[in-house]
């Protein structure tokens, strides 16, 4: 299993961050989304925030890929209409690549 952190952030607002919130509830969560993380080999997700920062931890099978999971996503509609949502709330940090949202994170750090 690997395991990657991203992080990225969202419009300072406190509208827009609880309605972003809101979105990322269990029961509001659209289930095409939850089955084309799953489909992509990512075995679990979790999404941690500390003001309008965010921070991703995915746990994935060995042969998850990112160009295979974006190129997944590409030809879904639903993930695509899925994104142009989520942009409402986020905004890339200040080193992205242009177009990149989620950026990933090295580790610097590990205990045991």
């Amino acid at each position: 299993m690997k395991r990657y952190c991203l992080a990225l952030d969202l419009v300072d607002d406190p509208a827009l961050i609880a309605e972003y919130e809101h979105w990322h509830k269990k029961e509001n969560i659209w289930p095409e989304i939850t089955e084309s993380i799953k489909d992509a080999g990512i075995v679990s997700m979790q999404i941690y925030r500390t003001g309008n920062r965010l921070f991703m931890i995915m746990d994935t099978a060995d042969d998850f890929d990112f160009d295979i999971k974006t190129a997944m996503d590409t030809d879904n509609t639903k993930v695509q209409e899925w994104e142009e949502l989520m942009w409402k709330f986020q905004q890339p940090l200040p080193w992205a690549e242009p177009g990149e949202k989620w950026v990933l994170m090295d580790k610097i750090f590990r205990l045991g």
